[in-house]
């Protein structure tokens, strides 16, 4: 891991990030509301509302971040982008044609779901404070892939169908390459493994009594 940024190196580079992409940080922060709306009060467009959600949030961590600050200070950042721009079509292509439904039911899968959420909305600014990684110097919430990822797990978690193996792949990944930033310095991501292994095997679990959608 020798060859990974240092501590000051990631912070100054989610500091330029920051300044320049302001106000979307606001932006990101109403989308997810949006998407937790949708999934708790569910309309026969929610599933396609949803996943159009993660899919911007997703190609726009790919394409603005990981290329374009990421990879100038990491190669290996490049990598991450690609994999958040195919996560972003597999969602977009679930706008199209639906694979996965979201949906809040008051059971245990569901209320571990929004502890999820809340801690890529909350969580991650909060535990980046009491470590003094105060803004700019913060992981922005769906716009970065740590919190992007613990957010798309919380959704995942509500899911009231199968949700396709291939969805699961990459958020997993970032998942248990987290320990390379908590290395640096970055503890907010702790969540990130947490939830990660958390989550897909009580996904695994769950889905192996559920059907995919088919239309």
């Amino acid at each position: 891991m020798n060859n990974l940024p240092t501590t000051e190196q990631l912070l100054a580079t989610f500091e330029a990030y920051n300044l320049d992409i302001w106000p979307m940080q606001v932006v990101a922060y109403l989308l997810g509301i949006v998407a937790v709306f949708f999934a708790v009060k569910r309309t026969q467009s929610s599933g396609k509302i949803t996943s159009a959600i993660l899919s911007f949030l997703w190609l726009w961590t790919g394409i603005v971040f990981c290329v374009f600050y990421l990879g100038p200070l990491f190669a290996p950042g490049y990598g991450m982008g690609v994999l958040m721009i195919i996560q972003g079509v597999l969602f977009f292509a679930s706008v199209l044609r639906p694979r996965v439904s979201f949906h809040f039911e008051p059971n245990l899968y569901s209320i571990i779901g929004i502890l999820f959420i809340a801690y890529a909305m909350i969580g991650y600014p909060l535990v980046g404070h009491s470590v003094g990684h105060d803004y700019p110097r913060v992981l922005s919430f769906g716009l970065v892939p740590c919190p992007t990822t613990v957010f798309t797990f919380g959704l995942f978690m509500m899911s009231d169908t199968k949700v396709p193996r291939s969805f699961l792949v990459i958020p997993l990944l970032f998942a248990v390459v987290a320990v390379a930033p908590i290395s640096r310095g970055v503890v907010e991501d702790i969540g990130l493994i947490v939830t990660g292994v958390v989550g897909t095997v009580m996904i695994l679990f769950r889905d192996s009594k559920r059907q995919t959608i088919t239309a």
